[in-house]
């Protein structure tokens, strides 16, 4: 696109909450706004900020920048957070680039992909949500063709516009709930899977609301169906491009990662309870993890800190020699933040050089679980001064008090179930 074509920018950076924020500028103030940054109130989104507080700058990465395909006059920028000229703590997208940078330090890359599930639902939201597809009703809808097919012009035009970006999107199906599906694209390194992430959600979105719709990445939104997943697909190249998690022919293991494989997920088992609080980060998340029953008889979220072959009940499963996909994730992730805390336990794993079999043998002797909420994640976290060192402390100081207010807030809410079972008390 020719710089006259393009009309709008968006530049954009995602809060503490997962929640995508932006503003619009002219295409002629991109200059501008590469040599001075884009000013934000910070305490207007979720950051750990005051009102008294300099305007954090988004200084753009031009570089990442994407056209919107359905509306080629707008782009989308990614961004990184300062303050008073000094990188901002709390940027994720930030810490994602300071703990891959341990990786490219020692000549290696991680590449990720997600598969992020989201539900489509009435664009019109009171405080009772309700499906799109009103005669999605199927007790396991899962592949459903003729579901898939109702949908399809909207499928199509999302799959469509991510391959006019070269993302190489390769497959879709409706997922495991009613009303739910998923869209997938080729892996890429770790920050590239980031950016496009955040651009995928407003792809989604904004194409669905075309149709009528809305699209929603929340994990639980509904009591007797499945969540919305993200799950996390991880390997590390060198720079000759060889995946170092591939195993030797003389490996003779049958985990199917080498032993530099091993203990990047090493890495993540023994630190998965203070991870939840990043690739679980939500009150809601925890209804995922821990529902009692779905009406397709499975949740597809494993609570049990596990490991597997291609298993799609353990929280770490192979489907492949290679490359290791982490389920524990949901739909309300950071972008950023998840895969910065995926990677900074990997590192872990990796300069510590961790056995997993050990590992995996002492989880499983104590039956080890995640935590059931979002308070015991952060908890954990707290206590965890591996995975603290590496984030940085005083990230992970205001990362936790931000998200214990997200808590306290939502002890004030009564539900609809604390109504029906203690009305009559």
């Amino acid at each position: 696109m020719t710089q006259h074509e393009l009309k709008q920018v968006l530049i954009n950076y995602c809060d503490f909450r997962g929640i995508q924020r932006s503003k619009v500028i002219p295409a002629h103030a991109k200059e501008a706004a590469n040599r001075d940054g884009v000013g934000f109130a910070g305490f207007a989104s979720w950051l750990d900020l005051t009102p008294a507080d300099s305007d954090v700058i988004a200084i753009p990465d031009f570089g990442s920048e994407f056209v919107l395909p359905w509306r080629k006059e707008v782009s989308w920028t990614p961004s990184d957070l300062y303050m008073d000229g000094i990188p901002l703590d709390q940027c994720p997208r930030g810490l994602l680039k300071k703990v891959l940078s341990l990786f490219s330090d020692q000549g290696m890359t991680v590449k990720t992909g997600v598969e992020a599930e989201f539900f489509l639902l009435e664009k019109e939201v009171d405080s009772s949500i309700k499906l799109y597809d009103s005669a999605d009703v199927a007790e396991k809808p899962c592949y459903s063709q003729s579901v898939l097919w109702s949908h399809f012009d909207f499928i199509a035009e999302v799959m469509d516009c991510l391959n006019s970006l070269g993302w190489d999107c390769y497959q879709a199906d409706h997922e495991d709930a009613n009303g739910q599906f998923e869209i997938n694209w080729k892996y890429d390194e770790a920050l590239k899977t980031a950016d496009k992430h955040g651009f995928f959600k407003l792809a989604v979105k904004s194409i669905a609301e075309d149709y009528g719709a809305r699209a929603t990445f929340m994990p639980k939104p509904f009591n007797d169906l499945t969540g919305s997943g993200c799950h996390t697909h991880v390997s590390v190249w060198d720079a000759s491009g060889v995946n170092l998690f591939e195993p030797s022919p003389s490996h003779g293991g049958t985990s199917g990662l080498s032993e530099l494989g091993q203990s990047f997920v090493a890495g993540i088992l023994k630190h998965a309870r203070s991870l939840s609080c990043f690739l679980n980060p939500s009150v809601n998340s925890y209804k995922r993890l821990y529902c009692s029953n779905t009406r397709s008889g499975s949740s597809w979220a494993s609570n049990r800190v596990s490991f597997g072959g291609n298993d799609r009940s353990v929280m770490i499963r192979v489907p492949e020699e290679g490359r290791f996909e982490l389920r524990q994730p949901d739909g309300a992730v950071n972008p950023y933040l998840s895969q910065a805390a995926i990677c900074a336990a990997g590192w872990i794993g990796l300069r510590d050089k961790m056995d997993m079999s050990g590992v995996v043998t002492e989880l499983d002797s104590k039956n080890a679980t995640l935590p059931n909420s979002l308070e015991d994640a952060l908890r954990d976290l707290e206590k965890d001064e591996e995975l603290t060192t590496v984030l940085g402390r005083e990230f992970v100081g205001k990362y936790v008090r931000l998200k214990m207010l997200e808590v306290d807030e939502s002890r004030s809410h009564v539900t609809p179930w604390e109504i029906e079972s203690y009305l009559d008390v």
